[in-house]
C-alpha cells in the first residue's frame, strides 16, 4: 500500500468521528464564538470539512504563495458543511489512490512571493497540515459542543455523553 492510500485509510477512519461532530452542530448557534479571537462555530466546522481538500489541492501544484490564499466566507447552514464535508472526503478517494510514494517524497513549498517561508516533502504536508490540522481542529470543535451543551459523541473512547460502539455494554452499565 503507497503513504497516500495509508494515509486515505487513517483519515476514512478519522472521518466517522470528524462526520458525528459535525451532525451534532446546532445551526441556530453557526454565528457562536467563545471568544472574540476564535472563529466561530460555523466557520470552524466549515473549516474541519473542506480543508483536507483544499490542502490536497493545494499539494497538487509545486508551491503555494501565501497571498494567493482567501479565507472562504462562513457557511449558511448545516447542510452546506456536511455537503462540503462529504465533497472533501470524496475528492481525497479519487485523488490520494492516485498519488505515487515518489510524488508523496517530492518537495512542496510555501511562498510570499520569492521568499520560501517552507519547503518539505508532500507527505509530510499532508500528514502535518491535511490530518493533525484537522484533528486538533475536531478537539477545538468538540470543546464548543460541550460549552453549547450538545452532546459530545466519542471520538477516541468515551465521552462524558457517549459509549464507544466497541466499549463493551456491561461495562458501560456499570
Amino acid at each position: 500500500m503507497s503513504m497516500m492510500q495509508n494515509l486515505l485509510a487513517e483519515y476514512e477512519q478519522e472521518a466517522l468521528a470528524t462526520r458525528n461532530c459535525l451532525e451534532r452542530l446546532p445551526e441556530d448557534q453557526l454565528a457562536w464564538q467563545p471568544h472574540e479571537k476564535s472563529m466561530t462555530l460555523g466557520y470552524l466546522a466549515h473549516h474541519i470539512a473542506g480543508a483536507p481538500q483544499g490542502i490536497l489541492g493545494m499539494l497538487l501544484k509545486d508551491s503555494m504563495d501565501i497571498s494567493e490564499m482567501s479565507k472562504p466566507p462562513a457557511p449558511e447552514n448545516k447542510a452546506q458543511i456536511l455537503a462540503a464535508f462529504d465533497q472533501s472526503l470524496e475528492f481525497l478517494r479519487q485523488t490520494l489512490p492516485t498519488l505515487s510514494d515518489e510524488w508523496a517524497h517530492s518537495e512542496w513549498k510555501l511562498t510570499a512571493g520569492e521568499q520560501v517561508l517552507f519547503a518539505r516533502p508532500r507527505a509530510a504536508v499532508a500528514r502535518t497540515i491535511m490530518l493533525n490540522h484537522i484533528y486538533h481542529h475536531r478537539g477545538q470543535l468538540s470543546v464548543y459542543l460541550r460549552m453549547l451543551n450538545v452532546a459530545v459523541p466519542s471520538i477516541y473512547g468515551p465521552s462524558a455523553d457517549e459509549m464507544p460502539d466497541f466499549f463493551p455494554k456491561a461495562q458501560a452499565a456499570g
